[in-house]
């Protein structure tokens, strides 16, 4: 989900304790504003396939309240990285909306690669299903319509445990913590679980924001750092990202 990337790296932890401060200043705090013009300067240095730009550009003009709902190009890009980077043949994405990110993946795919969609709206499955035929990629998706507690415990139940490379979870926040542990059944040992939001438009760093969605991430961040299933990278892309590599333990 992509959000304003002006305020993106703005938010700072209020009520932090003497010895959070003292340890924060070892750390090299010297990160690169992203602004309006040095993001655009990033957007053109992104690969992003024509089929993607459409497709950004169709979905904003049928959810012109939601087409921040869709990743942003630079995730798409690092989600592409990351299929080829691990030689995914099998994927799982729970939260598809308009269908760009499971785009990205199924393109970077080869051509044997296959993607499990999983979507409780019929509408915007719908346009994402038109998107992946027009760009030749049908064949690589198979979608899941309904909630995706309910898909992800199918796919157990049909003996796809520990069969996935890669899993991507943007959807409702308030699920993530039931979807993750999910994944962590269905991907192998080695294999990625990429999470979205995980920043939460600064909102998680906001001790003011209660909402049952920004506590939800927050809860779920606090898991995912003590978690020695995995192991754990936090990244500032997007409306940040958490890359999570399932161990062998």
């Amino acid at each position: 989900m992509q959000t304003g990337h002006s305020t993106r790296r703005r938010s700072t932890l209020n009520g932090t304790s003497s010895s959070n401060m003292a340890i924060r200043s070892t750390i090299n705090k010297a990160v690169t504003p992203l602004d309006d013009r040095l993001y655009a300067y990033l957007l053109g240095h992104t690969r992003e396939p024509q089929v993607l730009r459409e497709l950004r550009a169709e979905t904003a003009a049928a959810y012109p309240e939601r087409r921040n709902n869709q990743i942003a190009p630079e995730q798409g890009a690092l989600l592409a990285w990351l299929v080829e980077t691990l030689r995914v043949t099998r994927a799982v994405e729970v939260g598809v909306f308009t269908g760009y990110s499971a785009l990205a993946v199924a393109l970077a795919m080869p051509e044997d690669g296959r993607l499990v969609a999983c979507d409780r709206d019929a509408a915007s499955l719908a346009i994402a299903r038109r998107a992946w035929d027009m760009a030749g990629m049908g064949h690589k998706v198979e979608q899941r319509l309904g909630p995706a507690s309910d898909s992800l415990h199918a796919l157990l139940a049909e003996g796809h445990a520990e069969s996935f490379d890669l899993a991507f979870i943007d959807a409702d926040k308030r699920g993530y913590a039931g979807y993750f542990e999910q994944l962590l059944r269905l991907v192998r040992r080695g294999g990625v679980i990429a999470v979205d939001n995980i920043l939460w438009k600064g909102q998680v760093a906001d001790p003011e924001v209660t909402d049952k969605a920004t506590a939800a991430i927050r809860d779920f961040n606090a898991q995912l750092l003590e978690d020695q299933r995995v192991s754990l990278a936090f990244v500032p892309i997007g409306d940040g990202m958490a890359l999570c590599t399932k161990r062998g333990l």
